[in-house]
């Protein structure tokens, strides 16, 4: 990355790039755009200046190549003393602290600052980051009214979802919130080249509500589905037939089958709308609940693997136990691991058992071994396995001959296929049944 004083030639300086932010990057790209990316973390930002990426999503890490080869696309990890191009997309994390439930703007905070520091009064701000509601007008405005008495802000939310995002980004409707009808007008003009459905929306709040809705609600959907798959197994029931039938034909909304929740944005939203409630006295219940229920499905499949081994004479202290499907999910496939459920099945399992061994169709070895798992292939991992637990729902999974497979473990030779994807017939254990 050659040093620079300006880039006033590009169209967009898109600021965090991670999964939102080089993925906007990659469809500003697909449209003729000339987009600087600004990444904090050197390391990342030089992968990107290769044209090489640190995640897998179809079409994009073409688009990143060919940009950087055309110098249509040019990263920086230091925007100091430039003058930015603009239009200015800010994309970066907002975690939930660690151990609790309270959001972490402070990566905001410091993009913001960041921006006002070289922007001026014609700069358009947009925010994409997920945020609790209020968070453009009470965090990110003061900062740029530093700087501009009228600053030009937008909220405009990503939607997406991992492995078609891309394809999502050019074609789902984008919401635009803005703080004056300028901004509005200059964000829905941005977005309108990208996407043929732009809604604009009476205010920041409106948009930000809009995508916490969304997420909560798909939070909510899926934890009804696996409300049933507990209730089946109470009652000695199976879920999917349950779930199946009550769809089949039926003209109402299907109910989801049993499974777990995950990936960043369904494990983090809800408690950033409840946390952009709470000065208003509310908790939202619904939203609530469902959490709950879903952040505790992993450890209710690691307690039945646990019991199960205990019922069939095997001290689970001495198991050795496959797991496989480390990405939150296998369709469409990714190899991202935030908020997946093998982290709180690792907290549990560690300490109960002999040995953890681990493999994904996507994941690389290396980042599982990054885990404290040891990686293996399929065929090693259920070779003299006590339990195979298949945690996401990839399917290469259908293709896996079980005949061959099972006969390889030990005694007591326990499959739990948590998302059941094996073939039908295969005797295993199954999320949502007795």
């Amino acid at each position: 990355m050659e040093p620079r004083t300006s880039y006033k030639d590009f169209d967009v300086c898109v600021v965090g790039l991670g999964y939102v932010g080089v993925t906007l990057t990659a469809a500003l790209l697909s449209t003729g755009k000339q987009v600087l990316g600004y990444e904090a973390k050197p390391a990342v930002a030089g992968d990107l200046a290769r044209g090489k990426l640190q995640l897998s999503e179809p079409g994009v890490e073409k688009q990143i190549e060919d940009g950087s080869a055309s110098g249509s696309f040019a990263v920086t990890s230091d925007i100091s003393g430039l003058r930015l191009p603009p239009v200015v997309i800010i994309c970066v994390g907002t975690p939930i602290e660690a151990g609790g439930t309270t959001p972490d703007l402070s990566h905001l905070a410091a993009a913001t600052a960041s921006v006002a520091d070289r922007m001026d009064e014609n700069t358009l701000v947009i925010v994409r980051s997920t945020v609790p509601v209020g968070t453009s007008r009470g965090l990110v405005l003061p900062v740029l009214r530093r700087r501009t008495a009228d600053p030009l802000l937008a909220f405009c939310p990503e939607r997406t979802i991992q492995g078609q995002a891309l394809a999502e980004l050019l074609s789902l409707p984008q919401i635009v919130g803005g703080l004056t009808d300028e901004a509005v007008k200059l964000a829905a003009g941005l977005f309108a080249t990208v996407t043929d459905q732009v809604v604009p929306v009476s205010s920041l709040e409106a948009a930000e509500l809009i995508k916490l809705t969304c997420n909560c609600h798909t939070d909510l959907i899926y934890g009804f589905g696996n409300e049933i798959g507990l209730i089946a197994e109470k009652l000695g029931l199976d879920a999917l037939e349950i779930i199946s039938s009550a769809n089949l034909d039926y003209p109402r909304p299907d109910i989801n089958k049993p499974g777990f929740v995950g990936g960043s944005c369904l494990t983090k939203d809800p408690y950033l709308l409840r946390y952009s409630l709470a000065p208003h006295g509310h908790t939202p219940q619904l939203v609530t609940a469902a959490r709950t229920l879903n952040e505790s499905m992993p450890r209710r499949v690691g307690e039945r693997v646990l019991a199960a081994l205990s019922d069939a004479g095997l001290d689970p202290s001495e198991a050795r136990i496959l797991i496989s499907g480390f990405a939150y999910k296998g369709r469409p496939e990714t190899d991202d691991l935030r908020g997946a459920p093998y982290e709180p099945l690792l907290a549990f399992l560690h300490g109960r058992v002999k040995e953890i061994v681990g493999h994904d169709f996507v994941v690389p070895p290396d980042r599982i071994e990054a885990l404290g798992v040891r990686p293996v292939t399929v065929t090693e991992g259920f070779t003299d396995a006590h339990a195979a637990i298949l945690l996401n729902d990839h399917a290469r999974y259908a293709e896996l001959d079980a005949d061959d497979l099972i006969p390889r473990m030990c005694a007591p030779a326990l499959v739990y296929d948590t998302w059941r994807v094996l073939p039908p017939t295969t005797k295993v254990m199954r999320l949502g049944s007795a």
